[in-house]
């Protein structure tokens, strides 16, 4: 056992072959001490050596009902946090790049939002009329935040439920930090859009009227996932006049007119099943990020289907892509060293009502 752990600087260089076997040799010393989480969105290089694939929370609970003492987790900050929230508390949870973060989820903050509940507060009984929703895309400090107001979270593929959830306490929801699923989910509930309003968090009291407040169903925060940001309706319509029998299944982050132009709208694990279960020789466009479209279209070549990409440019997730097999190389030959490196744990405080807030969605979902 080495007296200070690896730096990371010993690992730049390195050619991806050669992390490849480190990788592999660093696992098989763990054994089932370790695992290696993969999210959808990941480099293939990265993707590889992980030992489940997934979203988000299906990642981190899977791992915390695993004996594995160590947690790597190759996402986004985020994700290791709900790792470490769900997890036992022997549990470690660990990300290989500490600058893998999310743009969404910085779009929203405890500053801004206590700020948006205070003006809130000044209007309306918030309290008593208002049930705080985050998407799991959020830091824990938010997610802590809606534990403290008998809030919830929501992921994608239950945003509905939560929904349905969230009106049964009070008549009101704040929506953060993804406006776009927000929007899309309480459209197809039958909410309309003047019930729907953008609170923009750079604008005194949100940029809205009194009355709109008053009046709003959803109090959406004006946030975006800047990769699905790069779909846009037209690119349907190009692609439709082209192979006018295209399936178009776009994930609900896209913006409302892509969702209402797609013949489905999913998580990427319901992207994943419907393409996967579809009749052979049927074309799909897809709007999600890159690396699992790519993946998917590799997947079902064998089986007839051709599955395009819908922006015409290319648009990966750059904070995911900032995890690589360097970095994942240089956390597992520390572990196995025996340090800890880049350990991701949530403070007490933050993650006793976090966990609230996750528990009120595993319950309601």
């Amino acid at each position: 056992m080495t007296s200070s752990a690896l730096p990371i600087h010993d690992y730049a260089l390195l050619d991806d072959a050669d992390c490849d076997a480190r990788i592999a040799a660093a696992k098989a010393k763990l054994g089932k001490r370790c695992i290696v989480l993969g999210h959808h969105y990941q480099r293939d290089e990265v993707f590889k050596h992980a030992d489940i694939f997934g979203d988000s929370l299906k990642l981190s609970r899977e791992a915390a009902q695993s004996e594995a003492e160590y947690i790597v987790f190759c996402g986004v900050h985020f994700m290791a946090e709900v790792a470490d929230i769900l997890s036992r508390p022997e549990q470690i949870a660990i990300l290989p790049d500490m600058a893998a973060g999310c743009s969404m989820a910085d779009m929203a903050n405890k500053v801004k939002v206590q700020q948006c509940w205070d003006e809130l507060a000044q209007i309306i009984d918030v309290e008593n009329t208002v049930t705080p929703v985050t998407y799991i895309n959020s830091a824990a400090d938010l997610k802590s935040f809606c534990g403290q107001h008998d809030g919830i979270v929501c992921t994608s593929s239950n945003a509905e439920k939560i929904l349905n959830w969230s009106f049964s306490k009070r008549e009101k929801v704040l929506f953060f930090p993804d406006q776009h699923l927000g929007r899309n989910t309480g459209y197809r509930m039958g909410i309309s859009l003047e019930q729907m309003v953008t609170w923009d968090f750079n604008k005194p009291q949100g940029g809205l009227t009194e009355q709109q407040i008053r009046d709003a169903k959803i109090i959406l925060w004006k946030g975006y996932c800047s990769v699905h940001q790069a779909f846009q309706p037209e690119q349907i319509d190009d692609f439709k006049a082209k192979y006018p029998d295209a399936i178009v299944i776009s994930h609900p982050e896209a913006c409302f007119e892509v969702c209402q132009k797609s013949d489905f709208i999913g998580s990427t694990e319901m992207i994943l099943k419907i393409v996967r279960e579809a009749e052979p020789n049927t074309r799909w466009l897809v709007a999600t990020e890159l690396n699992l479209v790519n993946r998917l279209t590799q997947e079902c070549q064998a089986q007839g289907k051709h599955v395009h990409f819908m922006a015409p440019t290319l648009s990966m997730c750059s904070t995911m892509f900032r995890t690589d097999p360097q970095h994942l190389a240089w956390v597992l030959e520390n572990l196995a060293a025996g340090h800890v490196v880049n350990q991701v744990s949530v403070p007490a405080e933050q993650a006793v009502p976090a966990k609230k807030s996750l528990d009120n969605m595993l319950l309601a979902s």
